[in-house]
Formats: C-alpha cells, sequence, structure tokens
C-alpha cells in the first residue's frame, strides 16, 4: 500500500523559509516524484519534479529559491523553499509513481499514480 504524507507547511514572512516533508511507505522509488501546488481559484501546478531517468526539474518562477531532495533511508522527501513570496501561497502536495514513462518537467501531475493530503503554506507581506 502506496502512502504519501505531507508535513512542515504553515504561516511565514515573506523572505523567510520553509521546508516541507513527504513521508512516503510502501514505496521506495528514486524517480517519478514531484511537488505540486494549489491555490484557490487556479489550477495545480508543478513546482519541482524528476522524471523516469532521475533528473531533478524546477519551474521556472521557484529556480535558485527551491530545492527538491530526498533522503532514501527515511523514504522521505524534501521541499526546501527559501526566499518565499506572497505568490508561493498554496497548498503544497507531493506525488509518486509514474503511470507511464516521465521525461522532462511535469507543469501538470497527470503521469503520477499516487498524492499526498497536501499541506498549506501561506506567506505573509
Amino acid at each position: 500500500q502506496v502512502q504519501l504524507v505531507e508535513s512542515g507547511g504553515g504561516s511565514v514572512q515573506a523572505g523567510g523559509s520553509v521546508t516541507l516533508s513527504c513521508a512516503a511507505s510502501g514505496y521506495t522509488y528514486s524517480h517519478c516524484l514531484g511537488w505540486f501546488r494549489q491555490s484557490p481559484g487556479k489550477e495545480r501546478e508543478g513546482v519541482a519534479t524528476i522524471d523516469s531517468y532521475g533528473n531533478t526539474f524546477y519551474a521556472d518562477y521557484v529556480k535558485g529559491r527551491f530545492t527538491f531532495s530526498q533522503d532514501s533511508a527515511k523514504n522521505t522527501l524534501y521541499l526546501q523553499m527559501n526566499s518565499l513570496k506572497p505568490e508561493d501561497t498554496a497548498m503544497y502536495y507531493c506525488a509518486a509513481r509514474c503511470k507511464a514513462t516521465m521525461v522532462g518537467f511535469q507543469r501538470l501531475g497527470d503521469f503520477f499514480e499516487y498524492w499526498g493530503q497536501g499541506t498549506q503554506v501561506t506567506v505573509s507581506s
């Protein structure tokens, strides 16, 4: 049984930092992973994804600010977010396992089979 549980969200001042965690169970792959976010009235969008070949990609608006990493020993994914902006306010989700071979950055999450429940990040100015 695959289960993904996000944690670490909360409220932070603009310019601050937050690190999100995604604890995975029943899934040990180091590829086909992703962090997505969604704010009210907007479509879900990719933040950072790792394709089927283990390559990491980031959305242009987070490059240089966010870092997607993982600890295989703990079977946990992380999204380190620095220099946060009010525009980063959203529900953040982790996703895993590809429905098919996935190559490159995934702006949409249609290729992923499993999703976490999400963790809210609110950035105030």
